[in-house]
């Protein structure tokens, strides 16, 4: 079934109509009848197959498309005419998708674990995600031959070096039609042609660019659409389905949106979307005041449709109702889009909703346990002990080597933009820092080798990540806002004063490398927590720096960090969205694994670029930490233990002269 097509790397599904029939064929009449479609969607599964947590190393309740299949079986149960469709992001994102891209690689007679398990499934179409290019055209041609299912995207064309858009090639199959054979509600079969067109963002010429350039260019998505929704209607599709793997945005629209699933709803001719990319749910309260979305009936301007969250932890579902004419034409009468989850949560625990499926989990056994002994292996040597005992209080190790690899992959991003050449500074906190997860609740790597599951106590949050374009004076006010996790000291107080503001999250708490600065604990915090601007005198960011010179207010940086601080998370000056530059397509973990990988060995020593200014007068600032802290004070910190403090933390104290 798959044809070669000159020197393609991958087999291209031809736009000619697939009869792979799934219901009983009948010589039905023509008369008229309804009937229900089911469309089942899967996205951004990102190689989640298994219902694991290969950092964590044990079994996830809110994670695996193993767990996906059983609801899949459910809801075939409960409608015979159902397709089933994947929106991409598939074959890379966790340690599995890593192992058998850089360990294990991949033969061409090979079937790569996340096709065993769909064609188990017995899936209908593919779509592809932007995430497919990261390990290249050649490796990604070799696992889409494995799959038994065509793959779609209409915005990918090959790269013909000229600059007319009328004669570009599609790499991958537009579209396919499908036919099939409705049952309908008299009891009898119908065929029916239903059409489905695939999207990817053209954002994949930038974040793949080593991979793409001068292979591949990416056209408007809204474009394609236009150009080949009515070529579908005119090979006699009943029925089109848009998979866009692009996001929801009320955003007024532009040339080469990311975020295009709006705009399409408005294309005509497209019955129901399936979309995915970023990793939320549809229908949903998140979405529940943007003009034209009623998620009640989970449609998008009249049209139905779904988004089933991440890594398996929803099915999404889009049932239509048709009608057949007297001439044997099938029409949409109505429709609406909902989601399955297969877990919940109660409280701070993740309950399973629905057990793997034994057959897939069977399939992916021997990749599964492979990837489990990788994630066990050193990727990395790490020349200085990683602790963020005193992340809260010192420029940390544990924050270093975030800023650093997110410093690393911004500068690679930006290469060949208008913004290359400007300064890239990083953002960071600490995450495991004690507080309510207890004395135990800190990052703390020895010397030497450096195993993947470590990244994740490095990162713990599945961030992504991203770049804003902010002047010197906003990189100011955003440090003065992380400064709010100090309480303000008096210098004539001879008293015991506690140092941290204990309603002051710790993942608020950033460093900015790249810049130098001192923060000054006898002012009042200029903000409060809900952003507002508390004490407008107040100044504690003192002698900013950066290149050795005091910042100037008017000059442009890149500042790296995550899509909560960039998106407004923390409510920081200036941090509201606008001035995001890059949305990237990766975890900051991702980012930080690569980047370990690519050193193999490195020093995450802290480069003590910020610092407590010092305190007249005979002060007594304490703070709480782990126990195990005092073992790694060697004299290079102005800290000093100080005895025990309360519910098993112990007792420290700076030393502020």
């Amino acid at each position: 079934m798959f044809a070669s097509i000159g020197i393609r790397l991958r087999p291209l599904w031809s736009m000619a109509v697939f009869g792979l029939g799934i219901l009983t064929l009948s010589n039905a009449a023509l008369s008229e009848t309804t009937a229900k479609l089911r469309i089942l969607e899967t996205t951004d599964i990102h190689v989640h197959v298994a219902d694991y947590d290969y950092y964590a190393n044990k079994t996830s309740a809110s994670v695996g498309l193993a767990k996906v299949a059983t609801l899949i079986k459910q809801a075939r149960a409960e409608n015979p005419n159902s397709l089933m469709i994947d929106n991409g992001d598939l074959i890379q994102g966790n340690p599995l998708g890593d192992y058998m891209a850089k360990r294990s690689g991949l033969r061409k007679d090979e079937v790569h674990p996340v096709f065993k398990a769909m064609n188990l499934i017995d899936y209908d179409v593919g779509n592809i995600g932007n995430h497919e290019f990261n390990y290249g055209l050649e490796y990604l041609g070799i696992a889409l031959s494995g799959a038994k299912f065509p793959y779609v995207s209409a915005n990918v064309f090959y790269d013909d070096g000229d600059l007319d858009p009328t004669n570009d090639k599609p790499y991958f199959a537009p579209y396919v039609i499908l036919e099939r054979e409705l049952l309908a509600a008299d009891g009898k079969s119908y065929p029916i042609k239903i059409g489905v067109i695939g999207f990817v963002p053209p954002q994949i010429m930038q974040w793949d660019k080593a991979n793409l350039a001068g292979k591949l260019v990416a056209r408007d998505v809204i474009d394609s659409a236009h150009r080949y929704v009515p070529e579908m209607e005119a090979m006699g599709a009943d029925v089109i389905i848009a998979v866009p793997h692009s996001g929801l945005t009320t955003d007024a629209p532009k040339v080469l949106d990311e975020n295009a699933t709006y705009e399409l709803s408005l294309v005509p001719g497209i019955d129901a979307i399936l979309f995915g990319h970023a990793h939320q749910v549809f229908p949903s309260e998140a979405y529940a005041d943007l003009p034209g979305v009623d998620i009640k009936t989970g449609t998008i301007n009249g049209v139905p449709a779904t988004m089933p969250g991440f890594w398996g932890s929803h099915l999404g579902l889009v049932d239509l109702e048709l009608r057949r004419s007297t001439v044997g034409k099938w029409y949409v009468t109505g429709g609406e889009g909902k989601v399955r989850a297969t877990f919940k949560r109660e409280g701070r625990e993740k309950i399973a909703l629905v057990d793997a499926d034994p057959k897939i989990m069977a399939a992916i056994a021997e990749e599964h346990q492979a990837t489990i002994a990788y994630m066990n292996e050193a990727v990395g040597k790490t020349e200085a002990p990683i602790n963020s005992y005193f992340a809260l209080v010192a420029d940390d190790p544990s924050i270093q080597i975030v800023t650093n690899a997110q410093k690393w992959y911004v500068e690679q991003l930006i290469k060949g933009t208008e913004y290359d050449g400007l300064p890239v500074l990083s953002a960071g906190a600490p995450f495991k820092a004690g507080g309510r997860g207890g004395p135990d609740y800190y990052t703390s790597i020895d010397t030497g080798d450096i195993a993947l599951r470590n990244v994740a106590d490095l990162y713990i949050y599945p961030n992504t990540l991203r770049a804003v374009l902010l002047t010197g004076e906003q990189v100011q006010e955003w440090l003065e806002m992380s400064a709010g996790a100090f309480n303000q000291i008096d210098p004539d107080n001879a008293n015991e004063q506690p140092l941290l503001n204990p309603d002051f999250p710790s993942y608020n708490f950033d460093v900015i490398d790249g810049v130098t600065y001192e923060i000054d604990l006898t002012e009042p915090a200029r903000y409060a927590q809900d952003g507002s601007l508390a004490n407008p005198k107040a100044q504690r960011i003192q002698d900013l720096k950066f290149d050795g010179a005091p910042i100037d207010p008017d000059a442009r940086f890149i500042v790296a960090t995550n899509n909560y601080r960039a998106g407004g998370g923390g409510n920081f000056p200036a941090l509201d969205g606008s001035a995001t530059i890059i949305e990237a397509p990766d975890e900051n973990r991702t980012v930080l694994a690569n980047y370990i990988f690519e050193l193999k060995s490195f020093n995450p020593s802290a480069d003590m670029n910020w610092s407590f200014k010092p305190v007249p007068g005979d002060v007594n600032i304490t703070f709480a930490s782990s126990p195990a802290a005092e073992t790694v004070l060697d004299g290079t910190l102005p800290i000093e233990a100080a005895g025990e403090a309360e519910d098993g933390f112990a007792k420290y104290r700076m030393i502020m002269q």
